[in-house]
């Protein structure tokens, strides 16, 4: 973020591809080709954890704070790195077009990955390679792998009801199920290898490209994860292992009774016990992932919002302090260069932008927040940016462009939108209008949905808060990137001095 650039926000889930699911095959390639002729320096992504149908297919809630998703390995490029000579792979079902259904895939892929690993159990090739990214990973990789095995093993009962001794992790009784499992568990590592192999390398690709990568922390892990289960000491839980306070946020003017989470808090008081050791490894696997991170819930960071397990509403919570100061100077002495970016929408208080701008992390401004009656004064319009800052024409949580002009925005903000602009809008064009603005900013980064690049509508948003079905399901059609679009973001982007390539 030293100089001007902007970029795309493309979950990989949303890629083209011809087995259900984008992954980390041709057309990832395909879109960091995209993304340099449009003369784009940025890609980013949501989080890339495994996710689950009983938490609605959502990359923010996951069995594991470091692990991948198997669901984005490329059986394309497995083929093409020899890794299915000798494996007969059925053709794939017919998938549905521009939607992504969880079910199927994870059915079709699942099949196709044991067939890999039995393949790899025969010929054992790169073992080398994967014996050494087991040992570089061993710190999340070894209980992560356990924990999906006993998790199966189990029939999918949550850890705290498992066994007495494998829920208190009893060094015997772990051993003696890595025995028996040692096959399975080797599976699940292997698919990680396969995972972050692929990863890597679509990395080093964008790299060349002179694109980076942004990724996403969540602030919380789920309860059901190999996170609390290896580590419950990290966690407020009781003698039986279960939760005592479950995060949230308070009642406000979107909700009268708050939101209620249910994701287990930290004990920040431990976490500074031991210098955050769980934090470091953490931040330290995301850098390695990514160039730049986005910190989600970063009000969270600073005071966290606690409600007493078993309540059913947010409303009897209250605000805890983190030894935020603490924590980031302990981060900045373990990564000298931290590039993280401040997840600040909603609520912040002068606490949260204190250590904000101590630490000199860039917050965010969403273009569809700005047009209400406090146009003058509101901190997302354009004349009232910072360069400091990374400029949203909206995050995957919103509707897109066309969908919020459509379904969303007043006539009264319609009107101020077209009053800021010194003209009357059309409706075909305002989410060229808002690239637009978002281009013309001092923010020295501004990024944008793929939806809003292609003026989608809200058939193609991604995410709608406070539901549990139909989301993350939505892919772009691999014809709907075409030379035009890419030509014309590309004058645009030099235009504003954005470019790859400057005018």
């Amino acid at each position: 973020m030293k100089r001007r650039g902007s970029g795309i926000l493309l979950h990989i889930t949303s890629l083209p591809s011809p087995h259900g699911i984008g992954d980390f095959g041709p057309w990832a390639y395909r879109f960091a080709d995209f993304l340099a002729a449009a003369q784009q320096s940025f890609w980013q992504v949501l989080p890339l954890h495994p996710t689950s149908p009983a938490y609605g297919n959502s990359p923010y809630s996951s069995d594991s704070a470091f692990a991948g998703n198997p669901l984005f390995i490329s059986l394309e490029k497995l083929q093409q790195e020899g890794w299915l000579e000798g494996v007969t792979v059925s053709p794939p079902p017919p998938f549905p077009a521009g939607r992504v259904d969880y079910q199927a895939v994870t059915a079709y892929k699942e099949q196709v990955l044991g067939l890999v690993y039995a393949a790899y159990r025969r010929n054992r090739r790169q073992e080398a390679d994967f014996t050494r990214f087991c040992r570089e990973q061993a710190f999340w990789l070894e209980d992560y792998a356990l924990f999906r095995v006993l998790k199966a093993h189990f029939q999918g009962t949550v850890w705290s009801q498992w066994p007495p001794a494998i829920r208190e992790r009893e060094e015997e009784a772990l051993q003696r199920f890595r025995q028996r499992f040692d096959e399975q568990i080797e599976q699940e590592k292997f698919f990680q290898y396969l995972f972050f192999t692929q990863w890597s390398a679509l990395k080093d690709y964008c790299h060349r490209k002179g694109i980076q990568l942004i990724g996403d922390i969540p602030i919380y892990v789920n309860y059901d994860s190999a996170d609390v289960w290896s580590h419950p000491e990290l966690f407020k839980l009781d003698e039986h292992k279960q939760p005592r306070y479950v995060a949230g946020v308070p009642p406000d003017y979107f909700s009268a009774s708050g939101q209620l989470w249910g994701n287990p808090v930290y004990d920040w008081e431990e976490l500074k016990r031991t210098r955050y050791a769980w934090w470091v490894e953490r931040i330290r696997h995301n850098l390695q992932l990514f160039d730049l991170v986005r910190l989600d819930h970063f009000r969270g960071f600073v005071a966290y919002w606690e409600v007493p397990a078993g309540e059913s509403t947010a409303i009897r919570g209250q605000w805890i302090p983190v030894p935020s100061i603490d924590f980031f100077s302990t981060l900045f002495t373990r990564f000298p260069c931290l590039p993280l970016i401040a997840e600040d929408l909603g609520l912040i208080t002068p606490e949260v932008r204190e250590v904000m701008q101590r630490f000199h992390f860039p917050g965010m401004k969403v273009l569809l927040f700005a047009f209400g009656p406090d146009l003058p004064t509101n901190p997302y319009i354009p004349h009232n940016h910072i360069p400091h800052c990374v400029v949203y024409t909206g995050t995957h949580d919103n509707n897109t462009v066309q969908g919020w002009w459509q379904e969303e925005a007043s006539p009264e903000d319609r009107a101020r939108l077209s009053a800021y602009l010194g003209r009357e809008v059309p409706a075909s064009q305002v989410h060229w209008e808002l690239v637009r603005l978002a281009m013309m900013s001092v923010a020295s980064l501004v990024i944008f949905p793929l939806q809003d690049i292609l003026g989608l509508g809200a058939e193609a948003r991604m995410n709608r808060p406070a539901t549990s079905t139909g989301n993350w399901e939505w892919r772009v059609r691999a014809e709907q990137l075409t030379p035009e679009i890419s030509e014309r973001l590309a004058r645009m982007t030099r235009l504003y001095g954005r470019g790859t390539v400057q005018l």
